[in-house]
């Protein structure tokens, strides 16, 4: 039976990031809100306390439930879950006479503790609280401390019970993956097994036992999530997985072509269903970018549904739903204002489709979802393709839809792309693309004056697209890019290149 790590969420902004690096050590884990009843707290090995945006000291602060955990499985405690453990166990926490966030270094750390195996006096560590630990209770050892902070880290005696002021998770913190090895592999005797190999065997197996013999639909987009799941199904269920790849009019240029021949390729009964016409007839005349977005997803799910219908006796939904997704629409608080966004996979398709919805992905990061893809041989080119927004261009041209307006954007996208890859910055990058704007510029081309379009470039680095900033490109290839764009795509005569950082701006321009 797979080993796992139980990780209790009290709204910490970091509390994804703990998940993926216990996940880094081949460990299995999983999220859930401190105050959720729907796991059994007996199925995992070990559990993690995240940290929170709350105050130990506030009447509203979360309180767990720890009477089957503490004292009883190994448990590490992480700024909050730090403070919880000393302030409601006979400790004290009061305000911080200086707020500490940010990098701070260990001026003391007991070196014959478990938990600081390998880890050296001077080690930096990310702080982020404004609450500090001024008494410990009794039996509690302290084992580290700061320039600033006397109890840095503690452990209770006589229990697999340890704490941390500090963010192990976070990349600013040197040696956070030795400290999360040393709790979970020598202290709590986790194993680390759980690889992408192990993923795919578990996963079809599990496939084939909740789906049996009946027939599964799968909309494919094109992009890493959805090629992966439908794989693993291929692989679990073969000919009964029917997939659906829609082309709304939007996509890159030549994408609907490649894109179904690649899957071909592979092995996969795939459908093509080009209604870009019809995609195009709705959105005519209509700018308002949350509108936009409905259109699309409303016509993605009649034409889903036609097609569906199309299929006799098909009984489940197979969705690329990844962890985030699962994450962000549960709030810590059991309240919709705390809930990150709302996950609607596939456009939200409605009741009215009868069917149950399988989703192979819903436990794993994107990261994993790529490792998984790999060790299932699927090509890395596509593996390693930039993510798209599921609207596709509609909401890259600002302001009304036309079909020469997607022809202009195809054919300016197309370059840039291209252009990353020739210059080999593609991989460098986390997503990018061209967006087209609602205004025109005056330019002169030879000898006559000319009124056209203008586009912006974006390109950004980022883990997870929650931040992200802008990718510094060689002014040389800018150059290159904007010169190719100008005298190859009529209609644009001006090209920019967006410098914003998200946030305060988001990644897509609408």
């Amino acid at each position: 039976m797979q080993e796992k790590v139980l990780i209790l969420d009290f709204g910490s902004q970091f509390t994804q990031l703990i998940a993926r690096r216990v996940r880094e050590l081949n460990i299995y884990c999983e999220i859930h809100p401190y105050n959720s009843t729907k796991f059994d707290v007996s199925d995992f090995k070990a559990v993690i306390l995240s940290g929170s945006p709350h105050s130990v000291r506030s009447e509203l602060a979360p309180q767990p439930d720890l009477s089957q955990i503490k004292g009883k499985k190994p448990l590490l405690g992480v700024c909050y879950g730090a403070q919880y453990l000393a302030h409601f166990y006979g400790g004290k926490v009061g305000a911080s006479n200086t707020r500490e966030y940010g990098r701070a270094n260990l001026s003391y750390i007991d070196t014959s503790d478990a938990l600081f195996l390998n880890i050296s006096e001077g080690s930096q560590v990310w702080m982020s609280h404004s609450d500090t630990i001024i008494e410990l209770p009794k039996h509690y050892k302290k084992i580290a401390s700061t320039h600033d902070v006397e109890n840095a880290a503690y452990k209770i005696e006589g229990e697999q019970t340890y704490a941390i002021q500090f963010h192990p998770e976070v990349y600013h913190s040197n040696d956070g993956m030795q400290l999360l090895e040393n709790f979970l592999v020598n202290i709590a005797k986790v194993a680390q097994d759980w690889t992408p190999n192990c993923f795919v065997e578990t996963t079809v197996a599990q496939i084939q036992e909740k789906v049996g013999k009946d027939k599964v639909v799968l909309g494919l987009s094109g992009g890493v999530d959805s090629t992966v799941a439908a794989v693993l199904l291929d692989k679990a269920i073969g000919k009964n997985l029917y997939c659906i790849f829609v082309n709304n009019g939007l996509l890159r240029k030549n994408e609907y072509q490649s894109v179904l021949e690649q899957y071909k390729g592979m092995g996969l009964n795939v459908k093509g269903v080009d209604a870009s016409a019809r995609f195009l007839e709705a959105l005519q005349g209509e700018s308002d970018p949350e509108k936009k977005r409905k259109i699309i997803g409303r016509v993605f799910i009649e034409v889903f549904d036609d097609e569906s219908h199309l299929i006799k006796d098909v009984k489940w939904l197979a969705q690329g739903t990844i962890y985030p997704d699962v994450i962000e629409s549960v709030s810590v608080t059991g309240g919709p204002s705390a809930t990150i966004k709302s996950h609607h996979n596939v456009g939200g398709l409605p009741d009215f489709m009868k069917l149950k919805i399988v989703e192979p992905l819903r436990m794993i990061f994107k990261d994993e979802v790529r490792r998984v893809g790999k060790s299932l041989g699927i090509d890395a080119n596509l593996l390693g393709r930039h993510p798209f927004p599921g609207p596709g261009l509609g909401i890259r041209i600002l302001g009304d839809i036309t079909a020469e307006k997607v022809r202009i954007l195809q054919e300016v996208d197309a370059i840039f792309i291209q252009g990353l890859r020739d210059w080999k910055l593609y991989d460098k990058v986390w997503q990018a693309g061209a967006m087209l704007l609602p205004v025109n510029s005056v330019g002169v081309m030879g000898d006559e004056r000319t009124y056209e379009k203008v586009v912006a470039l974006r390109a950004v680095e980022s883990t997870d697209g929650m931040t992200a900033d802008w990718v510094d490109l060689p002014y040389k290839f800018l150059q290159e890019t904007s010169n190719k764009i100008i005298n190859n795509v009529k209609g644009v005569n001006r090209v920019v290149y967006d410098i914003s950082s998200k946030p305060p701006a988001t990644i897509e321009w609408e």
